[in-house]
C-alpha cells in the first residue's frame, strides 16, 4: 500500500507539473513563436547545401516606402484587374500632375497589420471592388479577415496603452474608392466596411469615399470622385493644387526591341513566368493556372446558338473545389481584333518581333506588366485586353498622337463629351482599334455606311486607316489597356461527385448593339473562344464572318496534332454560394439559361447523398428557357435525379416561347407560392443565379408577393423577412 501511495503522489506532481508548465507556456506562446521564428530566420544550415535560399519577399510596406522614399500607398482589391488600373492611374497623376511619390500595392502581397505604423504625413488609398454577395475580392480575403475581426491586432498593439488600445490606427490618413455594381444587393459593401472601419480603429478620412457603379458608368464615376479627391490630396500633402505645368508624358513602361535573344526563353502566350525553382512542386493558383485538359459537347439543339458542357480534368494539379465554388478559364483575344488593331498603330509588319517591357521605376512592385520578353502578336493575342471598350481618360491620352487636325478634334470630343462617348463608343461597344478606325476617318460614318459590316471580317481591319495611329507609342498602349483576365463561370458539378473533375456550361455570346444603327456583331472574349475550340476538336464549319481564334496555346502546347488532346490555363475560386450544411433543410433553385449551372451541381450533391443512404430533404428546381426541344439543358438528366430524390423534390419549368403568353420562372414561382412559403416555414434555403438586372430582381419581388399573401405579412414585413433571410445566409444570390 505505501508503495503504491508513492506511485500515485509522484504521478499527481508529474501530472501538476505538466499543467503548470502548458499554462505558462500557453501564456508564453507568442514569445516561443517569435523565438523559434527569430531562430529559423537567422539560423542556416550549410551543411547540406550550398545555395543560398530565395530571400522571401518583403511584407511591410512601410519599411518599403521608407526605403524608397514613398509618400503615398494605393492597395488595390480587385477581380477583374479595373481597380488595379484605377490604382495605377491615380498613382501615376500623383507622381506626374503633383510630383507626390507613391506605389501600388496587391493587398495580399503585404502585411496590413503595420498600417499602424504608417507615419502620419503618409496617405494610405484603397481602391477596393465589391462582387458576389458583399464579399471582397481574392486578393483582398487576407485584409478583410483581419480588418473585421473584433480582437484585431495591429503591429503595434501589444506595446501600446490601454488609452491607445481603442484608436490603434490614430497616425492614418487614409482614402476610399469603392467598385460595384447596383444591380447587387450588397451595392459596395466591401469599400462601405472598410471606411467604416478604419475610422472606427482610429484612422482620419482624408476625403469623403467614392463609389463606382459598374451597372451605369463606372468611369464617369471614377472621373467625377477624382474632382473632390485631388483638392483633399492636396492639402493633405501640403502640395499645389493648380501645378503650373504638367509638362510632357511621363512613361509607366520602357520598351526595348531585342535583335538578341534566346528562342527558347521568348514567352508565346504563358500566362506566368517560369517557376525560377525547379525542384520545388508548382502550387497553381489565379496567378498560375493550371493548363487543364478538357472536353465538350453541344447542349442546344438548335444551329444558330449555341451551349457548351464543358469536362475540365484537375489532373494531378494541386487543384480543388468544392460544390458550388467557380472556375476561371483564362482566354485568347480573336485573330481580327489582333490584326486590326496592329494595323491602325502601324505593328502589322512587326508583329513577330521580340520585346521587353519593363517598368521606367526601378522600385515598382510590378516591373513588367506580363510575361517578357515576348512578341507585339503574343502581346495582343494573349496579354492585354484589347476587346475591352476604352475609357474616356484613355482616349484623351491619345489625342496628341492623331494624323491630322479632323481626327483629333474628333478624338477630343469623344474624350470630354459624355453622349459623344456614349453614342460612338459605349453603346456601340466599340473596341480601341475600332474607336481609332473611327477617328482616322475624321467621324464621317455617313460617307461609309458598309466600314461596320466588314469589321467582323477583315483579317487586317480597315485598309484606309493602315497606319493612322503609328506615333502613338506602345509603351502607351501597354499602359492604357487592362491585362486580359480570366473569365468565370459557376462549376455545374459536384465535388462529391467527381472531385477531380469539373464542368462547366458556357452559352456563347455574340449580339448586336442595341443602340448601333448598323450591323456590327459584338464576339465574347472567352465564351467564343471556347467555342473555338470545341468546333476545332469536332470539325465544324463557322459561321460566316465568325472571328478565327487561335486555340493550340503557347507553342501549340494546349492541343496536339490529331486534336486528341485539348488543354485551356485555369484556376479555382472560392464562393460563398453553398448548399446548407444539413442536407435535410429544403433547397428552392431558380435558375433559368445557364444560371442552371450551380444547380445542376447542387442536385447531384444531393442525389449522390440520397444514394449514400442519408436524409436529404425537399429539393425544388425553378428552371426557364425558350423552348423544351430547343435550350433545355440537361433535359435528359433531370429525371433520373429527381426519382433518385424522391417525390417531394421535382423541376417546375418555364418554357417562354412555347405559348402566345411569354412565362418566367418568376411566374411560375408565383404559381407555386403555397407550396414554396411552405418550404420557407420549415427554414428553407433560396438560391437565385442568373441575370441580376431583371431575372433576380423579379424572383426577389416574387418571394415578397409570397410572403404577404400566403404568410399574412404587409408589404414592409415582407420585406423586412426577405431581408433576414439574406442576412442570415439563407437567400443566396449568384448573378451577374
Amino acid at each position: 500500500m505505501t508503495r503504491s501511495k508513492q506511485l500515485m503522489e509522484s504521478l499527481d506532481i508529474i501530472l501538476l507539473g505538466t499543467i503548470g508548465l502548458g499554462t505558462i507556456a500557453w501564456f508564453a506562446r507568442h514569445q516561443i513563436a517569435n523565438t523559434f521564428k527569430s531562430s529559423k530566420d537567422t539560423v542556416i544550415d550549410d551543411s547540406e547545401s550550398s545555395e543560398k535560399p530565395t530571400p522571401k519577399a518583403e511584407r511591410n510596406f512601410v519599411k518599403i516606402m521608407k526605403e524608397q522614399g514613398r509618400q503615398v500607398i494605393i492597395f488595390y482589391g480587385s477581380q477583374t484587374g479595373t481597380a488595379e488600373d484605377y490604382a495605377a492611374r491615380l498613382a501615376k497623376e500623383s507622381s506626374q500632375k503633383y510630383n507626390v511619390s507613391c506605389m501600388t500595392a496587391d493587398l495580399e502581397l503585404y502585411d496590413l497589420s503595420y498600417l499602424d505604423t504608417l507615419p502620419k504625413e503618409c496617405l494610405a488609398i484603397f481602391v477596393l471592388a465589391t462582387y458576389g454577395e458583399g464579399e471582397p475580392t481574392d486578393n483582398a480575403v487576407e485584409f478583410w479577415d483581419m480588418l473585421n475581426d473584433e480582437s484585431v491586432e495591429f503591429s503595434q498593439s501589444e506595446s501600446q496603452s490601454e488609452s491607445d488600445s481603442g484608436s490603434p490606427l490614430s497616425n492614418l490618413r487614409f482614402i476610399v474608392f469603392g467598385l460595384g455594381n447596383k444591380t447587387y444587393e450588397h451595392y459596395n459593401s466591401v469599400c462601405r466596411t472598410v471606411d467604416k472601419r478604419l475610422e472606427q480603429l482610429g484612422g482620419t478620412r482624408v476625403c469623403e469615399r467614392g463609389e463606382g457603379d459598374d451597372d451605369s458608368s463606372l468611369e464617369d464615376d471614377f472621373l467625377a470622385w477624382q474632382e473632390t479627391l485631388w483638392p483633399a490630396f492636396c492639402e493633405a500633402m501640403g502640395v499645389d493644387e493648380n501645378p503650373t505645368s504638367s509638362g510632357p508624358r511621363q512613361p509607366t513602361y520602357k520598351v526595348d526591341e531585342l535583335d538578341s535573344f534566346e528562342n527558347d526563353l521568348v514567352y508565346m502566350g504563358e500566362i506566368s513566368e517560369r517557376p525560377k525553382d525547379s525542384t520545388s512542386a508548382i502550387v497553381y493558383d489565379a496567378k498560375r493556372p493550371f493548363a487543364a485538359t478538357v472536353t465538350s459537347r453541344e447542349l442546344f439543339f438548335v444551329k444558330d446558338r449555341h451551349c457548351l458542357h464543358m469536362e475540365i480534368d484537375l489532373g494531378d494539379s494541386n487543384l480543388s473545389y468544392q460544390t458550388g465554388d467557380h472556375i476561371a478559364i483564362w482566354p485568347t483575344n480573336n485573330e481580327v481584333q489582333v490584326k486590326r488593331l496592329a494595323s491602325i498603330l502601324g505593328l502589322q509588319d512587326k508583329l513577330d518581333r521580340v520585346v521587353n517591357v519593363s517598368s521606367v521605376d526601378a522600385a515598382a512592385s510590378k516591373q513588367h506588366p506580363f510575361p517578357v520578353p515576348t512578341t507585339y502578336r503574343t502581346i495582343f493575342r494573349h496579354y492585354l485586353d484589347i476587346c475591352a471598350i476604352p475609357s474616356r481618360q484613355t482616349l484623351m491620352s491619345l489625342v496628341d498622337f492623331a494624323p491630322n487636325d479632323a481626327s483629333r478634334a474628333f478624338l477630343q470630343t469623344l474624350a470630354t463629351d459624355k453622349e459623344a462617348y456614349k453614342s460612338q463608343v459605349s453603346e456601340p461597344v466599340r473596341n480601341l482599334g475600332e474607336v481609332l478606325e473611327l477617328v482616322a476617318r475624321a467621324g464621317k460614318l455617313d460617307q461609309d455606311q458598309d466600314q461596320d459590316r466588314k469589321t467582323n471580317t477583315e483579317a487586317n481591319g480597315n485598309h484606309s486607316t493602315k497606319g493612322a495611329f503609328e506615333a502613338v507609342p506602345f509603351d502607351l498602349v501597354v499602359e492604357s489597356i487592362s491585362r486580359l483576365q480570366p473569365r468565370y463561370y459557376s462549376i455545374s458539378s459536384s465535388s462529391k461527385e467527381s472531385p477531380r473533375s469539373i464542368s462547366v456550361t458556357v452559352v456563347m455570346l455574340d449580339y448586336k448593339p442595341q443602340k448601333s444603327n448598323n450591323e456590327r456583331t459584338v464576339y465574347g472574349v472567352a465564351t467564343n473562344y471556347l467555342w473555338s475550340i470545341h468546333a476545332a476538336v469536332h470539325e465544324l464549319e463557322k459561321p460566316v464572318g465568325y472571328p478565327d481564334y487561335v486555340v493550340a496555346g503557347p507553342r501549340g502546347s494546349y492541343m496536339n496534332d490529331d486534336k486528341s488532346v485539348v488543354k485551356v490555363p485555369v484556376h479555382v475560386r472560392r464562393s460563398q454560394f453553398k448548399l446548407p450544411r444539413n442536407p435535410t433543410v429544403p433547397v428552392i433553385m431558380v435558375g433559368p439559361g445557364t444560371g442552371v449551372a450551380p444547380f445542376r451541381a447542387f442536385v447531384r450533391e444531393r442525389a449522390a447523398q440520397k444514394l449514400d443512404k442519408k436524409p436529404v430533404g425537399p429539393t425544388v428546381l425553378f428552371f426557364g428557357c425558350r423552348h423544351s426541344q430547343q435550350d433545355y439543358l440537361y433535359a435528359d438528366e433531370w429525371p433520373g435525379l429527381f426519382e433518385t430524390l424522391g417525390e417531394d423534390s421535382r423541376i417546375i419549368t418555364a418554357f417562354s416561347r412555347e405559348h402566345a403568353e411569354k412565362v418566367y420562372v418568376q411566374h411560375r414561382l408565383e404559381q407555386e407560392g403555397e407550396e414554396m412559403w411552405g418550404l420557407l416555414e420549415r427554414g428553407a434555403y433560396v438560391y437565385v443565379c442568373g441575370d441580376a438586372k431583371s431575372m433576380a430582381k423579379d424572383v426577389q419581388h416574387t418571394f415578397t408577393v409570397i410572403a404577404q399573401q400566403y404568410g399574412n405579412k404587409t408589404e414592409e414585413k415582407a420585406a423586412e423577412f426577405i431581408k433576414s433571410l439574406r442576412s442570415t445566409g439563407r437567400y443566396q444570390e449568384d448573378v451577374w
